[in-house]
Order: C-alpha cells, then sequence, then structure tokens
C-alpha cells in the first residue's frame, strides 16, 4: 500500500465533531475478499479479509496525550488536531452467524503476525493470506474475528505500518549500534533517522567486542554513504561479534507514542464504543482480546501502564491481555528519536531504553531507584484494567529479568493482583515454530531450542477468552519462586556437566540508567536471579512441558555465542540443547536414555502421554492437542532412539 494525503474532508469531519469526539475519522476500505484462498473451517466455514486504511485525529491538548513525547510540535490541522493513519486487516467468519463475539487484536511484531505461528501452528509469521498461512487453523475454528493494524512507522514494503507526520523542527543527538556478526572488513549500518549534518567531525564512532568493555573511539573510521546509511571499516583485532556505537546529529523525528492512540483508539472504535466520528465496520463483538509476542508483548505492557486501555471516553478498550515473552520489559516507543525494534539483550543494544522500573502489575517499592508504582496504576484510575495473562519462556529470565514479575530485588515475594496471572513455560526458547528441530547457529556456540511452548499457550489463550467471557478463572499462576527454591540468585545455579564441563550462562545485567545523554550513563545494579534446574539442567517452576517433564535432552533458554562472535556472551534469544548421552558417559553427569527408558521409544511416548494427561488436567493443555503431541513426540523418538 502507498503512502497517501489525508482528505481536506477530514478538517470538516473533525470540526464537525468537535475536539472532545475527534478520534478514528476516517475508515477506508481498500478491499474485501475471500480469505485463506477460500479454506473452510470445520462448521465455522470460510473467512473474509478486509483490508483498510483508518485516519484519526487527536487533540494534542488533551489529558491522556500529555505523555507523549513532542506531540506539541506535531502539524495540527484547521481543528487544531493532528492527523495520522494505519494500515488495517481484519479476518472475520464470511458467515455472520459462525462469528464469535471475541475480537482479538494482535498486536504486529515489526509488521508481522506471530499469533498464526504460536496459535495456529503456521510456518511463518506473516499477515496471513494464503491457504496454508493459516495452519491448522486453531483461531478460525472457533470463529474469532482477527485484527491487526500498523503501530511502527519506520517500517515499509509488504509489512504492515503505520503514517505520522514528521517533525521537521526536531533536531537532535541520538544513537546507533551495530554487531554484524559476519567476517568483513567494512560493514554498512542503516540510520534509523537521516543525519542532519553529514560532517563527520560531528559524529562518534565508538567499537567493543563486549558490552561491558570500554568503548575506543575510532577515529577517521567511517564514511556517510547516504544521510541514513554508512560504512564502517572494521579493525583488524575486533571479531565478528564487535558491537559498534553511531552517536551523531539527526532529524525526521515523529510523535511515535501516537502508536499507543492508534491501537487504543482503532480497538474502542472496532468494538462499537462511542465518540468516534462514524459507526464501527464491525458487529456482534462483546469482548476484546488484546495479544502481544514478544516486542509486541512488550507493546502490551507500555500499552497499560501508559494508561491507553481507557479511550477518551473512559471505556475500556481491552477487555483481557497476553503479553507473551515480554519478560520485565517495556518498548523504546515513547521518546524522542524512537526505536520500537531494540530492546535489551546481554550482548546487543543493552542499554537502549526500554527495561526501567515499573516491572510488574503489583504495586512495589523498588529498593534499586527508590520508585514506587505498578504498570497498572493508570488503568487501576479509570477502572479499565483488564485481565492478563502473562506468560514468558526461559530465555526472559536470562535476557528480560522475569523475576522482577513476582520478586523484588531484595528478594521479597510480589503477590499477583486477582485479574493477573503469570506462567512460565520451563526451558522453551524465547520464540519458535512447532515442528522446529535443534539447528546450527553460527554465532551460537550450541544448536538452537527445539521446543515450542504452542499447546500450552492455546490452551492459556483459551482460559483467558473464558475468563473475560464468563467469568471462569484461568489456573492459579506457576511462576519460578524464591520460596518454593525454584528460582534462585544465579551464582547459586547448579548445572549437570556435559561434555566434561559445567557451562557458567552469562546474564543481561540490569542498571539504572539515564537516558538523558548519548550514549546512556549507567548506575546502581540490579541483582541477578533465574530458574532453579534439575539434574538435566532443564529449568524448575512454570509449566513444564511434555518434552521436559520427560527429556530427550537439556533445554535451556540461553546459548552461549561461538568462538569469534564474542565468544561466551548470551547469543541473542536462542536457546540451547544438549542431547542426554544414550548410555552412561564420563564427563556427563545426566542419566541416560537407556535407563530412562527402558523399552526406547515405547516408554518415551507413554511417559509424554502421562505428562499430557496431567497437563490437561491442570488446565494447562487442551485434550485436542493430545494427538498433536504424541505426534510431535513418535517424530523425535524415532531419531533418538534409531540404531547407532
Amino acid at each position: 500500500m502507498t503512502h497517501f494525503r489525508f482528505p481536506l474532508l477530514l478538517c470538516a469531519l473533525s470540526v464537525a465533531w468537535g475536539l472532545a469526539q475527534a478520534r478514528v475519522v476516517d475508515f477506508r476500505t481498500v478491499s474485501v475478499k475471500p480469505a485463506f484462498e477460500g479454506r473452510v473451517f470445520g462448521t465455522t466455514g470460510a473467512y473474509e479479509r478486509i483490508d483498510a486504511v483508518a485516519s484519526f485525529a487527536v487533540d494534542p491538548r488533551s489529558a491522556q496525550l500529555a505523555n507523549i513525547v513532542d506531540i506539541g510540535r506535531a502539524p495540527v490541522n484547521a481543528a487544531g488536531l493532528v492527523e495520522f493513519s494505519t494500515q488495517v486487516t481484519v479476518l472475520r467468519a464470511a458467515d455472520p452467524a459462525r462469528r464469535s463475539a471475541t475480537l482479538l487484536y494482535e498486536v504486529p511484531n515489526r509488521g508481522r503476525s506471530h499469533a498464526m505461528v504460536m496459535l495456529n501452528l503456521g510456518a511463518v509469521s506473516n499477515i496471513p493470506g494464503k491457504a496454508a498461512e493459516a495452519g491448522d487453523g486453531f483461531l478460525m475454528q472457533r470463529g474469532t474475528t482477527v485484527v491487526w493494524s500498523g503501530w511502527q512507522s519506520d517500517i515499509g514494503g509488504p509489512l504492515i505500518n503505520m503514517q505520522l507526520p514528521v517533525l521537521d523542527s526536531v533536531r537532535g543527538t541520538t544513537r546507533e549500534q551495530f554487531v554484524f556478526d559476519k567476517p568483513g572488513a567494512t560493514g554498512v549500518g542503516e540510520l534509523t533517522y537521516p543525519a542532519s549534518d553529514l560532517d563527520p567531525a560531528r559524529a562518534v564512532l565508538t567499537v567493543r567486542a563486549r558490552d561491558a568493555d570500554l568503548p575506543r573511539v575510532l577515529q577517521g573510521a567511517f564514511r556517510y554513504v547516504a544521510p541514513n546509511r554508512i560504512e564502517i571499516t572494521r579493525p583488524a583485532d575486533m571479531d565478528a561479534g564487535a558491537i559498534y556505537e553511531f552517536v551523531y546529529p539527526a532529524q525526521g523525528a515523529v510523535p511515535a507514542g501516537l502508536a499507543f492512540a492508534a491501537t487504543r483508539d482503532l480497538v474502542s472504535f472496532l468494538r462499537g464504543n462511542p465518540g468516534h466520528a462514524l459507526a464501527s465496520p464491525l458487529s456482534g463483538i462483546q469482548h476484546t482480546l488484546g495479544l502481544g509476542i514478544s516486542q509486541s508483548g512488550r507493546f502490551v505492557r507500555d500499552f497499560i501502564y501508559e494508561g491507553f486501555n481507557a479511550d477518551e471516553g473512559g471505556r475500556r478498550v481491552f477487555d483481557g491481555a497476553m503479553p507473551h515473552i515480554a519478560g520485565s520489559r517495556k518498548t523504546y516507543v515513547n521518546y524522542r528519536f524512537a526505536q520500537p525494534s531494540r530492546y535489551s539483550r546481554q550482548h546487543e543494544d543493552h542499554d537502549f531504553p526500554g527495561d526501567q522500573f515499573p516491572f510488574t502489575y503489583a504495586d512495589t517499592t523498588d529498593p534499586v531507584s527508590g520508585n514506587i508504582g505498578s504498570l497498572l496504576s493508570a488503568c487501576r484510575a479509570t477502572a479499565t484494567c483488564p485481565r492478563i495473562v502473562h506468560v514468558d519462556s526461559s530465555t526472559e529470565f536470562y535476557q528480560a529479568r522475569a523475576y522482577l514479575l513476582n520478586t523484588t530485588p531484595d528478594g521479597k515475594p510480589v503477590p499477583m493482583p486477582p485479574d493477573v496471572r503469570l506462567y512460565f513455560v520451563a526451558g522453551a526458547p524465547h520464540f519458535n515454530r512447532w515442528g522446529a528441530g535443534p539447528e546450527a547457529v553460527p554465532v551460537c556456540a550450541r544448536p538452537s531450542n527445539p521446543l515450542n511452548p504452542s499447546p500450552v499457550l492455546r490452551a492459556l489463550y483459551v482460559a483467558l477468552e473464558d475468563w473475560v467471557g464468563s467469568g471462569k478463572a484461568p489456573p492459579a499462576s506457576r511462576f519460578p519462586s524464591l520460596d518454593d527454591k525454584t528460582l534462585v540468585p544465579l551464582a547459586q545455579l547448579q548445572l549437570p556437566r556435559i561434555a566434561g564441563s559445567v557451562a557458567q550462562p552469562a546474564y543481561n545485567h540490569l542498571q539504572l540508567m539515564d537516558t538523558t545523554v548519548q550514549p546512556p550513563l549507567r548506575g546502581k545494579a540490579y541483582p541477578a536471579y533465574v530458574p532453579g534446574t534439575d539434574a538435566d539442567g532443564n529449568d524448575l517452576g512454570g509449566v513444564r512441558l511434555p518434552f521436559v517433564q520427560a527429556p530427550l535432552a537439556t533445554f535451556t533458554g540461553w546459548n552461549p555465542r561461538a568462538q569469534g562472535y564474542g565468544a561466551g556472551d548470551l547469543c541473542n534469544v536462542y536457546g540451547g540443547y544438549a542431547a542426554l548421552p544414550r548410555q552412561a558417559t564420563p564427563g556427563d553427569s545426566r542419566t541416560p536414555l537407556a535407563v530412562r527408558y527402558p523399552e526406547g521409544a515405547k516408554s518415551y511416548v507413554e511417559q509424554v502421554d502421562a505428562a499430557v494427561s496431567r497437563l490437561v488436567q491442570e488446565r494447562f493443555m487442551l485434550e485436542g492437542d493430545r494427538a498433536l503431541v504424541l505426534e510431535r513426540a513418535r517424530v523425535e523418538a524415532a531419531t533418538a532412539f534409531a540404531a547407532p
């Protein structure tokens, strides 16, 4: 879809509706067509796809927008309103009688859909179009209306995006970081915002092997290829994983925090809340759920924290929210020269904004910063908080300090409010598709962790839908805790001996950050806590997948970087995999397969089946997914117990 200019009618609509009611002022349908190439989903039947453009006009003087950075610098129309727009895609059952009363809004992840992978078991993260992209059709079988809209203005092409006004008057210093992770004498770095001055003397380039090292200034080692691109001459004494940081004068800032207003107003409009310039094109919507996965999960948390779950009429936007693999972080959205795709990891982008207090949904006092508050403070004040199901994987404890959700830095438990549940899928990596196998990743020392939490996520999604729709409470929170010793200080983590050694994983340590200067200044540090492990090195606490209850390997949420790529640091958000020995092996302290599964594949599949039964009884799996899991177990067994 190409960029477009707002019609002159927009100003007239804004004036006619007045400042208090100017929200969604236009919803222009681009196309309506059969979805998934006409594929039929059980009793629901076929789906249709609506592609549209939603236009907004908001009052920059609104109290709800007071915290949006640079909103007062945005251009306004004749009515004094800031105009912007976003692309929208809606999937719904073609037969109105087959539509659920639930609208699921998935916050796109960099313009893509992860729900189609994690809930529908699809193979690709696309806003779906083709029949195969519906996966097994889990959401479609339920008749769910699914909606996406753009919230990032720094992506393009076929990805779903939004258009924001450029703030021509804003100039300032911003920062980029590049980790090339491939050999080469030079490297090209793309700048999120164009340079306002191409004089190399106005910018600073540094390099360091690891984040904890002192940066070294590289004099004369870069040149501007274009205002938004530089070429770096890489020093010979740095490996492929070196961290290059570029601080430079920039222009082209946008009021990126309007992403929250766009999401708020679109969902408010589609669910039929009053206060918009026209009626919703959808009907029969009684409940709205907000889903965010990874980057999008951080957005959901930030959206609630910033107070946007109340529309400007004071009505609730999302009845339920499901942030997945967000850890204790928020986003780098509501900042000048925002970079929404960046997030802190131990090696990459370590000190970019988006990970400071508050961390959790309960009111807490932070002993490190001295601050007091909660992610829910704003929605508590307006009685618009959603019911929340928050889910994390093992990776979030190492890269996203997930312990801060239910534990204070000084080791005190944090009970969750009654409208919040925390769940930990033990042993799972940050993200993976169903059916993946362990894969060699050149940057990582170990193969990737193949686990996928989809069977648990599907059960928790149904639980959230029931909680919102009928009031049926989901299972109690299940998250590592100091109380039951399933959460331990990093220094006390006890791991098995594998290949003759005991690994010592790195950790993305958190510090107080002063982001008013570039690069930020680091202050006091928070302690590090991680899940304890069993004798196999598999995490304790939380919901243990059948493949963790009956393991064929050690599955970790962390993976060291390989030699030549910043060895020893955490390898992005890849988890790790180490197959269990078939027989007792010197140098490996784990129980071998021959002892665990006396009848080989038969014993293994039986133990997986028993684990499924336990999870179904506890409501952490759906009975309908038993066959799916057992089929996967048989595939795994065929390899693990094949004749050598």
